[in-house]
């Protein structure tokens, strides 16, 4: 239990957030007189710092701080590829989508897909997505949550995420997504000094980088520091899985997820969303050295005795109970008043995560599901849809909190989820801006069946364990389901050929090379430069630890 200068300064931040929010949505009112767009896209003028800070702030959740941390304790740098893994598909959203998204003027995703598609793929969509910003976005992130408020202060895991949401909410709904960037921007800059300062504490405490190598050879265990492991590996994730796997889960995530995307369609042009979404990029190199790593020094430091681990429990055979680590970590390597920050850096990812859910949520429902119905919805009809759906989403998160409780690791649930929802979306966009032949009929045909294919190998996973789909690695059993959907739309693609519009012609690229020719600013700023630079280092940093 911590004391109460720790709980002090945490109050503090929390209300300074909310003060700040509220501050952001009033402003915005008072000079835009609450528009539609201004109230969900910021009006379209958010300019690349804030683009990039928000689009990592929208990702790194509590969940990250602690899981990632977990992970590394467990396994070594290995879930760090979820992170370098980013870069990539985040060079693809910059060179390849952004251009689209602007240029033909969305508000959101499934609006994009109606017009390279029809409005059948976008109604599918909105549902999956408002789906999974609930059980991705914000309920995993408040059950992480809560988990750390109940380890450090010994509160009421439900009653504390309750009062959070509360006032997450607050200004999300008040402020819409200005209110959610700016937000978004301070936690990100609390959320990265924080996890510094466990991150090196962890390192000071076990006398270095050399000290730690040491303890990996005398365990045995030097592949913790391998991010590309062999066929067999006991995690479940050998170097193929990552390679194979993992486009699908990022593509679909970091491009065609409306809660992550949402930032970029706000943007003030194109060349803002593309070295905004660069910059993201850049930050998710971060993540390995000051998540992951910090829970190998844990290990290290648990084997040479200088961690007590006893309260998470410890066997016999040495193992113990791993999903406690990271707070422990800052009970024991912190003083009172640095905690109090790295609590506030927990919060910060958690009210990010929610923060930016909830406004993509109201956005769907407003643009998606309302003004559909309702073509001449005035904007302030718009804006109260939007602001009801976001208060029953939180509700319904705080339903799902019991269920998601039994996984056993909170990261590796998400994206055991997310390897079954991502391979029929992330195919129809992929071939939607790459294939002129991807017709209407296909999209929607790929998505429902791929759709269904995904639940019902995900249940079999579950009621089947010990059969050979139970023993699938999820990153490769995404990429199977991928497959199977890539053909699928090719399939109805010529038995259901393509009927262009003249907006969706314009929605695909003709040349490959054609990305790169766009509009750029000049010297390092220029997207291209970026591109190659973020691909260099992400390359090279492989390399060092392959």
């Amino acid at each position: 239990m911590l004391g109460s200068l720790d709980l002090s300064i945490a109050i503090i931040y929390i209300l300074l957030i909310l003060a700040v929010g509220i501050w952001a949505g009033v402003s915005q009112k008072l000079e835009n007189k609450g528009s539609a767009s201004d109230y969900f896209l910021a009006g379209k003028s958010l300019k690349w710092p804030a683009i990039g800070l928000a689009l990592f702030a929208t990702n790194i959740s509590t969940v990250h701080l602690v899981s990632l941390a977990q992970s590394g304790f467990d396994t070594g740098l290995l879930n760090g590829n979820f992170e370098w893994m980013a870069a990539f598909t985040l060079i693809l959203l910059a060179l390849f989508f952004v251009p689209f998204y602007l240029k033909s003027g969305v508000s959101t995703l499934p609006d994009f897909l109606e017009r390279r598609y029809d409005k059948a793929s976008r109604e599918w969509l909105t549902m999956i997505s408002i789906v999974s910003a609930i059980v991705i976005h914000i309920a995993f992130s408040m059950l992480a949550g809560g988990i750390v408020l109940k380890t450090l202060f010994g509160f009421d895991m439900y009653l504390s995420i309750t009062v959070i949401c509360i006032i997450t909410g607050i200004y999300t709904i008040l402020g819409g997504l200005r209110a959610v960037v700016i937000t978004e921007s301070i936690q990100t800059i609390v959320l990265l000094a924080g996890a510094f300062i466990i991150s090196f504490a962890a390192y000071d405490k076990m006398g270095g980088w050399v000290s730690m190598k040491d303890v990996l050879v005398d365990e045995g265990q030097l592949e913790r520091l391998s991010m590309l492991r062999p066929h067999g590996d006991s995690s479940g994730m050998p170097w193929y899985a990552v390679i194979l796997g993992y486009p699908i889960l990022g593509i679909w995530y970091w491009c065609a997820d409306q809660t992550i995307v949402q930032r970029i369609l706000g943007a003030k042009d194109e060349n803002h969303g593309r070295v905004g979404a660069l910059f993201c990029g850049f930050i998710k190199i971060l993540p390995v050295f000051i998540f992951v790593l910090p829970g190998l020094f844990a290990y290290t430091l648990f084997k040479t005795g200088q961690l007590d681990l006893t309260s998470l429990g410890v066997d016999v055979a040495g193992n113990v109970n791993s999903k406690g680590i990271y707070t422990l970590m800052i009970t024991q390597l912190l003083p009172s008043g640095l905690i109090g920050v790295l609590v506030a850096a927990l919060l910060s990812g958690l009210m990010s995560q929610i923060s930016g859910a909830l406004n993509s949520i109201s956005t769907m429902v407003s643009y998606d599901i309302y003004k559909q119905k309702r073509p001449h919805a005035t904007d302030k009809q718009l804006i109260t849809a939007g602001k009801i759906s976001a208060v029953v989403a939180m509700a319904f998160s705080l339903a799902l909190l019991p269920l998601l409780d039994k996984y056993e690791s909170i990261f590796n649930g998400i994206n055991d989820v997310i390897a079954h929802i991502a391979p029929p979306i992330t195919c129809v966009f992929l071939l939607g801006i790459f294939w002129k032949k991807a017709s209407a009929a296909s999209s929607k045909w790929t998505l429902w069946i791929g759709s269904a294919l995904g639940v019902i190998v995900f249940i079999a996973n579950k009621l089947l364990p010990g059969t050979w789909i139970g023993q699938v690695p999820f990153m490769v059993m995404a990429f199977y389901l991928f497959i199977i959907c890539v053909l699928i739309q090719i399939i109805f693609s010529y038995r259901f050929p393509v009927q262009h519009t003249a907006e969706s012609k314009e929605l695909y690229w003709k040349n490959p090379l054609e990305p790169l020719r766009g509009k750029a600013w000049k010297g390092i700023g220029n997207y291209r430069v970026l591109s190659g630079l973020l691909l260099l280092i992400v390359v090279v940093l492989y390399g060092i630890f392959k």
